[in-house]
C-alpha cells in the first residue's frame, strides 16, 4: 500500500497506531485480544482502529457470533506500506514506534550510512533494495517475526543552502 491521503498520514501520525498495525501483522484480532496484547483500554483500540480503517489501512477480516453478540476480527489491509512523500509527522510517529521495538531486541541490527552516488547509482540501490525486501519469502507462522525497516533519501538537498548559507 502506498501512502498519499491525508487520511493515511493522519492514520500514522500516532504512535499507538503503530503498535496497532504491528499487532495485526500477526494476523487478524478482535478488540479485545489487540487490548490485552499490547496493555491498553479498549475505547483507546477501538479509536484508533476507527481512524486506521477510515484510512484504509484496517479492515474487518470476519465476524464470529459470541453469546451476547457478534464479535469482529480486524486485520491489516496490506502486506507493506510504501511511501513517496515523506511527511514530518508520520515519519517521527513511525520511527518512535520501530524505535520501541528495537530497544527490546538484543540482535537488531540498525545502520545510517550516507553515501556519494550518481543518479544512476541511486535508482540501482533503490531499485535493489525495494526487490530485496519486497521478494522476502516468508516462514511459517510457528517462527519468529522480523520488522524491516529501508530507507533510501538525498542527504540534504542541493537546492537548499546549508548551515553556513552555502
Amino acid at each position: 500500500m502506498e501512502i498519499r491521503t491525508p487520511a493515511q498520514f493522519k492514520a500514522l501520525a500516532h504512535p499507538f497506531r503503530h503498535r496497532l498495525l504491528f499487532a495485526l501483522g500477526s494476523g487478524p484480532a478482535t478488540i479485545s485480544q489487540l487490548a490485552s496484547g499490547l496493555g491498553a483500554a479498549k475505547g483507546t483500540v477501538a479509536h484508533h482502529l476507527k481512524v486506521l480503517t477510515e484510512a484504509g489501512m484496517v479492515r474487518t477480516a470476519h465476524t464470529r457470533q459470541v453469546r451476547g453478540g457478534t464479535e469482529q476480527y480486524h486485520e491489516r489491509a496490506f502486506r507493506r506500506l510504501t511511501g513517496e512523500t515523506a511527511d514530518a509527522g508520520a515519519t517521527s510517529a513511525l520511527f518512535g514506534a520501530v524505535a520501541e521495538e528495537l530497544a527490546g531486541d538484543p540482535d537488531a541490527l540498525l545502520h545510517l550510512r550516507h553515501l556519494r552516488l550518481t543518479p544512476a547509482q541511486a535508482e540501482r540501490l533503490r531499485a535493489t533494495l525495494d526487490a530485496l525486501v519486497g521478494e522476502a519469502e516468508e516462514a511459517g507462522a510457528d517462527q519468529p517475526r522480523y520488522g524491516i525497516l529501508v530507507s533510501l533519501y538525498r542527504h540534504g538537498h542541493p537546492a537548499q543552502p546549508g548551515p553556513s548559507g552555502r
